[in-house]
């Protein structure tokens, strides 16, 4: 199960996870999208591979329905990404309204915990399951821009590791992906201005902005039992951003 999968970093995710034989569920705000991913997704892998359930992160009701319909469906959770997220507020910390800041952590942390605590007891009933959060890299430097994101992602470093410390007796994993800078429409406001570009690659070893297929395989490695040793780690995936 992948919440913002309708498109970006979370598409790539649900379709990778495809490809590697699972089914999964598509999930965002709108039905409309996630019904083209998974019609896309059973075009290449077949009917049942991938279903739709909106849902709107900011609202508990949805998120437990999301959890209800795909045990419903799938009869099971045994891999959960946390991949959607809010950022209403471009601009100095000074400047943000308490609304605004509301809205980030509320999406961006609180949603992930009731989304995990709905997920969860059943992955530590059957002393199996992943659970993966989508941070940024973000969450390891300052920003003037984007402080109250970078913020969450932060905490959503620390969430992972208190809860990878719960679970861990419970044979359940919990990790981070750390995406550096992606060319995906959430990040558009950064990739999109000419002179941020410049700064962010010219400090990138690789030169150059990611794609979301290339965040996509930490999450199968996550997910699959070739992560089963890994828990309460973050996989920072940036260019090398964050090493010069």
């Amino acid at each position: 199960m992948v919440t913002g999968s309708s498109r970006g970093i979370g598409r790539a995710i649900v379709e990778r996870m495809a490809e590697h034989g699972a089914k999964v569920v598509v999930s965002s705000r709108k039905a409309g999208p996630c019904e083209e991913v998974v019609k896309a997704i059973e075009a290449m892998h077949g009917k049942g591979r991938a279903i739709s359930i909106p849902a709107n992160i900011s609202s508990k009701d949805d998120l437990k329905r999301l959890v209800d319909e795909t045990n419903k469906q799938f009869g099971k959770i045994d891999a959960l990404v946390c991949n959607a997220a809010s950022n209403p507020y471009y601009g100095p910390l000074m400047g943000i309204s308490d609304e605004q800041f509301r809205k980030i952590l509320d999406n961006n942390v609180i949603a992930n915990n009731w989304l995990i605590q709905f997920a969860s007891p059943q992955m530590i009933e059957r002393k199996d399951g992943s659970i993966i959060i989508v941070s940024s890299v973000g969450g390891l430097k300052g920003n003037a821009i984007i402080g109250a994101y970078n913020i969450s992602k932060a905490a959503d470093f620390q969430l992972a590791r208190n809860l990878a410390a719960e679970f861990g007796p419970h044979n359940v994993r919990v990790n981070c992906i750390a995406p550096g800078l992606i060319k995906t429409d959430f990040a558009r406001a950064l990739w999109e201005d000419p002179e941020n570009l410049k700064r962010s690659t010219s400090r990138t070893p690789l030169g150059r902005i990611g794609i979301p297929d290339e965040i996509a395989g930490a999450a199968v490695f996550l997910a699959s039992a070739a992560g089963n040793f890994m828990t309460g780690q973050s996989i920072v995936i940036d260019g090398g951003a964050t090493i010069t």
